[in-house]
């Protein structure tokens, strides 16, 4: 199971059932990997529903379990053996996804199935169920040109297989046309794209670019990429990355702070050229967010080594780093290798994770304007979940109608790993921005307490309180309270809807204070909540209680009173 990715898991005699089609938020079954993993998961969904497969809540009425797993790392192929070690399973590796229903059909026959033999690209139009009906993610390309000496992408995922940009772009406009409001390009190493048919990813994300809507209704994200075929294009990756329907955001893996150990990996890039691409693009992208992988304990790792990557995470303070230990996998040359203690390689990693948890990125964002691209609920049912331009994580409370739009919000309050804002107005309602948003928005981009700010490549400490810190004059906030009546008096327009969002902010209001993460501007949401004192019951909700049950009475009344007169017409 070693060069394998996709697993399927019959029910047979002893084995617990399963599902017929596992999604990826289904009970049981899971997918465990990165977003390749998913796009996968979600293309075998579509095959399924299409040959009439459902998903099923009770495992009681499922005949099947579906088993998307990664090999890369030991802890997923780990979880995965967990769950069928006592099944028989058939095999599908993943050059082989568009035929997921033969081998369904053959495994609930009782044979076992392995498909694994390499065969050309899976076609990027099969049916797909996605996991967020907003979200497209689309695989650029399978397999690497690398060789590091822990991983196993190579044995799973083979070498270097590109689709052509012709495809990609065409496949961007169909999920466009479908209603998709974002687009995750997926690879295992996305600076890599191309290099096996002649092009080059800058070719490649300006064609998809063009097929974008100008509006930016629906925006890009760029996949994870290694330095070493990063580094020749950065400029025109820059130039890609400032683009307004695309998210300035960008994965680049360091995996450690030491040449050494760089070396031992075979990453082919040297510490100072990841310095060059993160130096570059953020001098070259204002406000760009960059996130990056360290693995603590490869073998041979010294306490100088570790000392040297702590380093480089203290200097950058990345807003994301993914932090793992070193797990040796089979077949691999790092499995040879003499291991360090696993004491400490856990020290090292809570060490470094103790390190980053303590940066505080999203500082300077409390009162600013940005808008967001609303795709999904949070975890807590309460909050919808945005990102700003920058790829910043934003909670703000809203009816679920707003799913799949843009907004205009201020930043109330920020977290460690979010900020909190209220909405002023969805791009969707006007044509263009309104004076007073588009004023906003243009003094923001050069706070003097901003991490991306357009007019400098330095961020400067603040020294002032709000009013010097992105704070605002009186014509301002009267411009933004009239925005903020606008949208309630959207959201009035039925009691029933305005009540109950004004029930939802109450909730969240509950949810910032409990985790501590609101701070001095949350003036507003604590209103919301003093309006539902005592109880939660305010005199508010009582009055559009009361508006609401004489309504009902009167709709009632009218009806008798409609139904008699029909009467006695006849």
């Amino acid at each position: 199971m070693e060069d394998i990715e996709d697993l399927l898991v019959g029910n047979g005699s002893g084995s617990p059932p399963g599902f017929r089609f596992l999604a990826l938020r289904q009970y049981i079954s899971k997918t465990f990997g990165c977003s390749h993993n998913q796009s996968d998961s979600e293309y075998m969904a579509g095959q399924l529903s299409s040959f009439g497969y459902s998903l099923s809540d009770s495992p009681e009425e499922a005949d099947l379990w579906l088993i998307n797993t990664c090999t890369v790392k030991s802890p997923s192929q780990s979880a995965m053996d967990t769950l069928i070690s006592k099944d028989g399973v058939s095999i599908v590796g993943v050059q082989q996804i568009d035929r997921v229903v033969e081998v369904v059909e053959e495994t609930l026959k009782g044979h076992e199935v392995r498909l694994l033999n390499r065969k050309t690209l899976p076609a990027l139009d099969l049916p797909k169920v996605r996991k967020n009906k907003f979200v497209e993610i689309l695989p650029i390309n399978v397999g690497c040109l690398g060789a590091c000496t822990y991983c196993k992408t190579k044995h799973a995922r083979g070498h270097l297989g590109s689709y052509t940009v012709d495809s990609l772009a065409g496949r961007v406009k169909t999920v466009i046309d479908d209603g998709v409001k974002e687009i995750w390009l997926s690879s295992e190493d996305t600076g890599a794209y191309g290099r096996d048919i002649g092009v080059n990813l800058p070719i490649l994300l300006n064609a998809i670019v063009d097929e974008l809507p100008s509006d930016a209704s629906t925006m890009l994200r760029i996949g994870m990429t290694n330095p070493p075929f990063i580094l020749e294009h950065l400029k025109d990756i820059a130039e890609i990355l400032r683009h307004p329907c695309v998210y300035s955001f960008l994965h680049v893996p360091v995996q450690s702070g030491s040449d050494a150990i760089l070396t031992a990996m075979n990453r082919e890039y040297t510490v100072n050229e990841f310095r060059t691409v993160v130096d570059t693009l953020t001098e070259l992208v204002p406000g760009i967010q960059i996130a990056t992988d360290i693995i603590c304990g490869f073998p041979g790792e010294t306490d100088k080594d570790f000392s040297q990557t702590v380093s480089l995470i203290k200097a950058y303070k990345f807003a994301q780093v993914h932090i793992s230990q070193f797990y040796p996998r089979p077949g691999t040359p790092a499995a040879r290798m003499k291991k360090v203690p696993s004491n400490i390689v856990k020290q090292r990693s809570r060490e470094l994770t103790s390190v980053f948890e303590a940066f505080t990125p999203y500082n300077g964002m409390e009162g600013r304007v940005e808008r967001i691209w609303i795709t999904d609920i949070a975890t807590d049912g309460i909050h919808l979940v945005g990102h700003t331009k920058a790829y910043v994580q934003v909670l703000i409370v809203a009816q679920e109608s707003m799913l799949g739009t843009s907004a205009i919000v201020k930043i109330t309050s920020v977290g460690r790993w979010s900020v909190f804002g209220e909405v002023i107005e969805t791009v969707n309602q006007i044509n263009h921005k309104s004076k007073s948003v588009e004023k906003m928005l243009g003094e923001e981009k050069c706070s003097p307490c901003s991490n991306s700010c357009a007019c400098s490549s330095e961020p400067e400490p603040c020294a002032g309180g709000p009013e010097s810190c992105g704070g605002q004059n009186a014509s301002e906030q009267s411009d933004v309270l009239q925005n903020d009546m606008h949208l309630e008096d959207q959201n009035r327009r039925t009691l029933v809807g305005w009540w109950l969002l004004r029930k939802r902010k109450i909730q969240a209001q509950k949810m910032v204070e409990k985790n501590g993460v609101a701070s001095g501007s949350q003036k507003k949401q604590q209103e919301w909540a003093k309006a539902a004192a005592p109880g939660e019951w305010g005199v508010v909700d009582r009055a559009v209680l009361g508006g609401l049950i004489v309504s009902i009475f009167s709709t009632v009344a009218l009806l008798i009173h409609l139904g008699f007169k029909t009467m006695s017409s006849q």
